[in-house]
């Protein structure tokens, strides 16, 4: 049978508000009885109810965490990160996939409030952004990661999206192509917009004319990546390079090339953005702007906790620098291109 703080308080010999005290660190208790109390719940492992606690308005010392699709190993890798701070930190984490739409966005938000979380962490697209509002009206601190809300004063941690777009155009300019594509997300994800943003001032300013480029809008998704590229590689003139906004559409080019036996890099050069576990392993390892994704998981933790704990009188916009990690699916294009 569970044991409660009842059984903690007879085992002890004393009152349920003194197991209370020593429980939140409160009250004044001797050092050797505190240390006998917290032995006894150690003992009969003793788990105090978050429900009671939300009821009592205390905290539960759980965050929520909103992220577009968990299986997508960037959200994943920034779900754990998220996680292993969260726990350092003394909190457990609610993790929900809301595949970018509003109503799961809704859904979610409600039965997190439910759930009585201290605070909430947003790594998903959401159009309505007015659903937050009540939240806000309620106290209930909100950080975003890898998503940016300009019209709401909450903390936020992002990657320099443009300087990542940016970096992947000097690579292919730098290796001669001049016959460029891109796979990105639609324009309304800022992220994505950035990377694109950058990728194209960096190629005029390289002397390019981005009407040249073709920009190609998908799902965040392998198979729509490998559509997309296998319509831009079946055409004349086709591009010797591929900038891809994430790992999972470039490893859709990479399938799209191989399906349509192309060699990559030798006929095909393919860069992706995110460097998640899935770029070292495929063939060939990929090209890929990485994000800091463990540091942007315990930055936007730190953040959500020192609110909760009132020790910042202001919030902040983390802004990380990614870096391209060089590998072997880009390399120069092939002759008389």
């Amino acid at each position: 049978m569970k044991a409660t703080i009842y059984d903690i308080a007879r085992e002890a010999g004393v009152s349920i508000a003194t197991v209370s005290q020593v429980i939140n660190g409160k009250g004044k208790i001797s050092e050797e009885r505190r240390s006998e109390i917290m032995q006894i719940i150690e003992r009969l492992n003793y788990q105090p109810s978050v429900i009671a606690a939300a009821l009592t308005g205390k905290k539960t010392y759980t965050l929520g965490l909103l992220v577009p699709d968990i299986s997508n190993p960037f959200f994943a890798e920034i779900a754990r990160a998220v996680e292993d701070q969260g726990h350092q930190l003394g909190y457990s984490v609610m993790i929900c996939s809301t595949d970018n739409k509003d109503e799961r966005v809704e859904r979610y938000l409600s039965l997190l409030q439910q759930k009585s979380v201290d605070g909430i962490i947003i790594g998903t697209g959401i159009e309505n952004k007015e659903m937050l509002k009540p939240l806000l009206e309620r106290d209930i601190p909100i950080a975003l990661i890898a998503r940016e809300m300009p019209s709401l004063d909450v903390n936020t941690v992002v990657v320099d999206d443009f300087i990542g777009g940016a970096l992947a155009a000097r690579h292919l300019t730098g290796l001669g192509h001049a016959r460029l594509a891109v796979l990105a997300e639609e324009a309304r994800v800022s992220s994505s917009r950035e990377r694109v943003r950058g990728f194209m001032q960096t190629l005029e300013e390289a002397g390019l004319n981005r009407e040249d480029v073709i920009v190609r809008h998908c799902d965040y998704v392998v198979e729509d990546g490998k559509r997309k590229a296998l319509e831009l590689l079946s055409t004349s003139g086709r591009p010797t390079a591929i900038f891809c906004c994430n790992d999972l559409l470039a490893i859709g080019a990479l399938q799209a090339a191989k399906e349509l036996e192309l060699r990559v890099p030798e006929d095909l050069s393919v860069i992706g953005f995110d460097d998640t576990i899935l770029a070292s392993v495929t063939d060939p390892p990929l090209t890929t702007v990485a994000q800091p994704i463990g540091s942007m998981g315990n930055k936007v933790v730190d953040l959500l906790v020192q609110e909760l704990k009132k020790e910042a009188d202001f919030k902040q916009r983390v802004v990380l620098r990614p870096e391209l990690v060089v590998r072997r699916s880009a390399a120069e294009p092939p002759s008389g291109s």
